[in-house]
């Protein structure tokens, strides 16, 4: 048997399979695309449909202090530690109550709560996955099903980076013919014109897409990730929030915060972790110059809320190669570590999956409706 025929066989084959995964997966993966791109403006989303907590900005930096006091006197059956999300734009303070006792019978369903800019009132309070963005999240992440989610949406996130790989080798052009690859033929049948737009969203799609499906897959698979990571790069650095008996607070947040800012100057402030009920620290997560990650960064600052000594810090800056990789997962899957242009086109590359699964369905169904024409055709002559 000749290359040739060799090498069109081969391509064949890969066709077949590119088109069977991606009847298997289309489905999930427009699912995944959909509720990503709505995802990568979670927040903005969240505050417009819930104008409740657009309170006009304060003039003065919000007292977290205050802010404690209140949530604690709102809602006395949660005693425990409190965490505090800086937004940095003087408007309501997120704060969020993990494990209310309400909830016990879910795994992941913090109590959330939004307070004035200056955390003199509470303006609003729910569960996550009890409103639209938060039962997307856990839709995108884990399809509402806890763990086995996750674990659908890893594998199907590997099987997914193949699809692409399949997709390009079919479309690959012979030598000398790249340029007619490329074309788009304006005009031509629909079964061609089809393969032209699907080839185009592709092509334009496959390295964003490489790095959302690669991303999506290690995030929802943290166990098998770990492993891989520490036989290629070495260990992951743990840091454990340092054992402190536990005993009445004798220092405000407003002091921790000073203390943190001492240790990591060129530090951003993102979360407060207040002293609870097993332990007397507050953890203040920073981000520090180098921090892909605005919302969730990964510098931790743990002072003694007895004396407000600094008991232990974990900077970004000394993480090993394994911890960079991880480090750096959320920001690429999700768009958030280059400003709002990039935001918007991680919103565009999660719509692409879309168009393949509608452009390639649309193409399949007419060529399978004609084989099945041709068919019954030839059986009545």
């Amino acid at each position: 048997m000749s290359r040739p025929m060799r090498s069109g066989a081969a391509r064949s084959l890969v066709r077949k399979i590119h088109l069977w995964i991606g009847l298997s997966l289309g489905a999930l993966l427009l699912l995944a695309g959909a509720t990503g791109s709505a995802l990568v403006f979670y927040v903005e989303i969240d505050r417009w449909l819930h104008p409740e907590i657009s309170a006009p900005a304060a003039s003065a930096p919000p007292d977290f202090d205050l802010a404690l006091q209140n949530v604690r006197q709102a809602f006395p059956d949660k005693q425990g530690p409190w965490r505090f999300e800086v937004v940095g734009d003087g408007g309501a303070i997120p704060a969020r109550y993990y494990n209310p006792p309400e909830r016990a019978d879910r795994a992941f369903a913090p109590m959330m709560v939004w307070l004035s800019p200056d955390g003199s009132s509470v303006l609003r309070r729910d569960y996550w996955g009890d409103y639209l963005m938060t039962w997307l999240y856990d839709l995108h992440y884990r399809l509402l099903l806890g763990t086995s989610g996750a674990l659908i949406m890893g594998y199907a996130g590997l099987a997914s980076l193949f699809l692409l790989f399949t997709g390009v080798w079919a479309w690959w052009p012979r030598k000398g013919r790249l340029r007619s690859g490329l074309r788009l033929k304006l005009g031509a049948n629909p079964v061609r014109s089809l393969y032209d737009w699907h080839k185009l969203a592709g092509l334009i799609g496959a390295i964003p897409l490489l790095v959302v499906f690669a991303t999506g897959a290690m995030l929802s698979l943290p166990g098998e990730t770990r492993t891989v990571l520490e036989a290629t790069l070495g260990p992951v650095r743990d840091v454990a929030p340092p054992l402190v008996q536990p005993q009445a607070s004798a220092i405000t947040i407003k002091s921790a915060i000073a203390a943190a800012a001492e240790r990591l100057p060129d530090a951003r402030l993102a979360w407060i972790e207040t002293p609870g009920t097993s332990k007397n620290v507050y953890t203040l997560r920073l981000q520090a110059p180098e921090d892909p990650s605005r919302r969730f960064p990964h510098s931790y600052v743990y002072v003694s809320a007895t004396d407000a000594s600094v008991l232990t810090v974990d900077d970004i800056r000394i993480h090993p190669s394994a911890n960079v990789v991880l480090n750096w997962l959320h920001p690429l899957h999700e768009g958030s570590f280059g400003g709002i242009a990039m935001r918007v086109i991680y919103f565009v590359v999660g719509l692409i999956p879309v168009a393949l699964l509608l452009t390639g369905l649309a193409r399949w169904l007419i060529r399978r409706k004609r084989s099945s024409d041709t068919a019954f055709n030839a059986n009545e002559a």
